[in-house]
This record gives structure tokens, sequence and C-alpha cells, in this order.
């Protein structure tokens, strides 16, 4: 049958079946292609949505890369929560106060998705996901310290009641940003500097982590470059649906070159930023080692991104290239501007995203078409910095209140102890990187202490069980030993020492840790771990020593955090 005709069947004096074909009226013509339309749109939403739901995979990954082995598990369910979390509040609360109807300020209707059109659903999801995101931010400039309570509590507080409302005040029709030349197509401040704001007060209130600074404080590395690797891909990929999919329908005329155009600009912001960040941090003129930073340059794509969120479907993409070039060096000087404060990020998650985001929104009254750049009307710069300034005064204001009071009843961080082990097991019971998934007999690889604890000889001690020199002696005299220190460098120490991270690899510190007559295990000289005497005490779930599973190199004073 046809497109344009329908068929009919009618019966005869006799009864008997009789088919006719007649084309449809123009009437039911127009009613088909709006079914047509919406179904289209639904399915845009519901595609685009999905794909930004994998940005939270992305996260997951980036997160627990950039963190300590033993803390892994820890940044992993915080990540899952956000989703299963953000849901529920999203549900109950958070879609009612951002798009319900309402006033100026929020939506007072659909709680729970009552009297919710089903066809709205889909909208419903495309914003849900956006929400985990703003969430997601948070979680990761505070990892590693913040206690699981505290970590439930502001995971609701943001997806049901921070968000939304600014949500609200930018994309609903009655929002009092939206009635005016406000700006923010994907979300630079919407999403990306409520969740930076977020993450800023955070960090701030939480405080950095053990060893992180003082007389001995250090940079403390993530523990695998290849699953923030993979993460950081996600994420890039993820990007393309969250800005191209916020055109939220493409059945409209011009709906497929603003979806295109934003993803496009999307690719070049990123592309801009991440090359920026390159070039700089090797020209060491961030005083850094001169190096090609991978995750630098990651991060600088990732501020890019989220810079050109605010206009990615109004500029050109020359103005693309040029807005993600200055994302890349606001991130620079935010990513070096925090620890001179004391203020520690393990994600640079405030630079990414408030950073990013702010300039974001200024970026767009620029380079728009018709913008400033081109003698265009201030209008829309001044509407975007209103609502900069609205957002960092209650984004930042109710999460300074949130975290304060939680500091002040001592919910909001894990004791020293605890943070020196790691919240993998302690918190958990699964650690990441089980001492047992090592031992491997069938290669004859793994020996039996005189403690009857079997353990691999080959696994380094900071991914591994009991570190005690004594092991040490079920090794030939002579056989040397590698691991990673936490510098880029690698050294040849002996079985029974380890050099202070700072130590240069050289064959100087080979001969002082190692000589040719076996290591040196002498009471004297054994090397003291760094967390024996907060461990001693506590045993992981499994009945195992819980710094067995330390992943540290370097020595901490709990007494100055």
């Amino acid at each position: 049958m046809g497109d344009n005709v329908r068929e009919r069947v009618l019966y005869d004096s006799g009864g008997a079946a009789v088919s006719t074909r007649e084309p449809l009226t123009l009437e039911e013509l127009q009613d088909a292609l709006k079914h047509f339309q919406r179904n289209t749109d639904v399915f845009f939403l519901v595609t685009m949505g999905t794909i930004c739901f994998f940005l939270q995979c992305g996260f997951a990954f980036l997160e627990a890369g950039a963190v300590r082995s033993k803390n892994t598990t820890n940044i992993l369910i915080k990540n899952m929560l956000d989703v299963f979390i953000g849901g529920i509040s999203y549900w109950l609360v958070g879609f009612p106060l951002a798009f319900g109807e309402g006033n100026s300020f929020c939506g007072t209707t659909y709680w729970a998705s009552y009297e919710l059109p089903d066809e709205r659903l889909a909208f419903w999801f495309f914003q849900f996901v956006f929400a985990a995101t703003a969430a997601t931010i948070v979680s990761g400039s505070m990892a590693e310290r913040c206690a699981f309570n505290a970590y439930l509590i502001y995971s609701i507080v943001l997806t049901a009641v921070v968000y939304p409302v600014v949500s609200h005040w930018a994309w609903s029709d009655s929002g009092w940003l939206s009635v005016r030349a406000y700006q923010d197509f994907a979300g630079s401040g919407v999403v990306h500097l409520t969740g930076g704001v977020a993450a800023l007060m955070g960090a701030i209130i939480l405080g950095p982590r053990a060893g992180r600074f003082g007389s001995k404080g250090m940079d403390l590395r993530g523990h695998s470059v290849p699953l923030a690797a993979l993460g950081g891909f996600i994420l890039l990929f993820g990007f393309l649906a969250f800005n191209g999919g916020s055109q939220a329908s493409i059945s409209q005329e011009g709906d497929a070159s603003a979806v295109a155009k934003a993803i496009v600009n999307t690719v070049l912001s990123g592309s801009a930023g991440g090359i920026t960040v390159l070039l700089v941090y090797r020209s060491g003129a961030c005083g850094r080692p001169s190096t090609w930073s991978f995750l630098m340059a990651l991060n600088g794509a990732l501020t890019g991104m989220v810079s050109i969120c605010a206009g990615c479907n109004v500029v050109w993409p020359w103005g693309a290239v040029v807005i993600g070039s200055i994302a890349g060096m606001i991130f620079l000087g935010i990513h070096i501007l925090l620890p001179m404060v004391k203020v520690d990020d393990p994600l640079d998650a405030v630079a990414v995203h408030m950073g990013g985001g702010f300039w974001g929104l200024i970026a767009v009254s620029l380079f728009k078409d018709g913008g400033i750049v081109y003698g265009g009307s201030t209008e829309v710069l001044a509407w975007n910095l209103a609502g900069a300034m609205a957002i960092l005064g209650w984004s930042g204001g109710l999460s300074s209140l949130m975290f304060g009071t939680l500091r002040l009843l001592g919910m909001l961080r894990v004791p020293p102890e605890m943070e020196l082990q790691g919240l993998d097991i302690l918190k958990h019971g699964e650690p990441a990187y089980p001492a047992e998934a090592w031992i491997e007999d069938q290669y004859s690889s793994s020996i039996t202490t005189e403690n009857g604890v079997n353990r691999n000889i080959y696994l380094p001690p900071n991914m591994s069980s009991f570190w005690h020199p004594s092991w040490a002696n079920y090794l030939n005299p002579g056989q040397p030993m590698y691991w990673t220190l936490p510098d880029p460098r690698r050294a040849r120490i002996g079985p029974g020492s380890r050099p202070h991270p700072q130590t240069p690899a050289s064959p100087k510190m080979n001969d002082l840790f190692y000589s040719d007559k076996g290591p040196n295990i002498s009471p004297a000289s054994r090397p003291r771990h760094h967390e024996s005497d907060e461990a001693r005490d506590h045993r992981s779930l499994r009945g195992h020593m819980t710094k067995a599973y330390s992943n540290e190199g370097f020595e901490v004073e709990v007494s100055k955090f």
C-alpha cells in the first residue's frame, strides 16, 4: 500500500468483503506528519540522551585513573550512585523544580512525574543525564577523603535542588533568564559552572588530601594513565551528543544544520584547547617540567568543549577555535593557581568546569554571529554575566552551607588513618587490585613467607601484600627488583630498601640501596613503612593487614592535617 493511500474494507449486499483503495485526505496527511515528527524528535532525544548517559562511564574511568589505587572502588561506586541517586532525586523533585509549571524562580508541578505527559518522558530522560553530570563534577574534586555519608547527602541536594533551579532559570519557558537575552545553549553555565562552583566549595571546605601540601607535601598522582585516557576519550565522544542533542529536536526546519554546527564546533574547540595546553605546557611556561603531557592535553580539550557549550550552535568554526584556545589558557591558569592557595582538586574539576563554563558564557556574547566581535550589542554579555553571578551565588552559597554544616557535624571527611590506608577495603571490602590476584603458584612466581602468607615475588610492594623487608630473604642474592617511583623515572633498587621518591634514579642511588653482596636488611637499616603505626590495629574485612594494599611511596605526617 502506498504512503498516501489507505485501504478500506467494505461489504457488498451478499456479505462478501470488498477491498478498496482511496487517497488520504489533507487533514489525515497533516496528522500523520505531526505524529512522524513527534516520534522522530522523541527518538532523537532518547538516542542523544543514551550517548550522554555514557558520559558517566567516562567520568568513572577518568576519576578511577586519577586517584590512587587504594581508592579506586570508592570513586567507582560514587560515579555509579550519581546515576542511581540522581535518577530518583530528579524524578521526585528535580524535574518538577526545573521544568514544572510555576514561576520565574522554579517549577511547582509534575512531582514524581504526576500528570507528566508521556511525550515529555524523552525530554525528562535527556535532562536527567545533564543533572547527573553536574553532580559527578563534584565527586572528582572531593575524591579520596570525602566521607561516604556526606557524598550521599550532597549528591541528593545537587540533583534535587541546586542544579534543577538553575536549569529552570535558563531553560524553562518561564525562567527569569530564559525570557531575557541570556544565552547558554548546552550548559556552559547551567551545568558546568553550577557543578564547578560546588566542586570548588567542596574542595575548600573539605581540605586537601593528607600529604598534598605542607613541608613534605607533593603531587599525589593517580595510579593509571590508561584508565584516565579511556575515560577521557569517552567524555570527548559523549560531549558531541551533549552539545548536539541540546537542540532537543530534529524534525523542524534548521534543526539538522544546528545539530551539525554544534558538533563541528565542539570538535574544533576541544581540539584547540588540547593543542594549546599541550604546547604551552611543553614550553615550560607553566613552571613545570617541559614534557608532552597527555593528561594536561586531555583536560585542555575537555575545557575547550565545556567552553563551547554556550554558543556551539551560533558561532562560526573559526570562533570555536579561538574559544577553545583561550579555554586552554584559562585551564592552565586555574590549574596552577589552586595549589598555590592550598586547594586540592585531584581531577582539576574546578579548572575544567568552572573555568571553562564561565569563559563559555562570555565567549558566546563575543563570537556569536552578530556578537560583540562583529560590532553587535552587549546585551547578551550583560545578561550572561548576570546569570553567571546568580549561579555563583546560588550554587556556591548552598554548597557552602551544606558542606560547612557537614564539616561542623564531623560528617564531611574520613578519619586520617582511614584516608592513609585507603577507602576501598575499610569502606567497601573490595580492593580494586587485591593481592590475592597476584599469587600465581602455577608460574612458580609466588612464595610463602614466614607468616604463611603467599605473595608474588615480582609484585611491587606498592600494589602487593604485607610490606616486610624479610621477604627479600627468599630472593637470590644479587637479584634486582624494579618498580615505578612517583616521579616519571624508574630505578633499580634492592629488595630490602626503598628510596625517598625525590631521590633521582642514578647509579649512585643503586649502589646505595643495593650491592653485589645482596640486600641490606639489618634491623637498623630496614625501612619503616609510612603507615605502620596507623594500620597496625586495623584489619580488612578479609582478615589481612590493610596496609598491604597501600600504594604510596612517600612519608606523611598526619599531625599536619
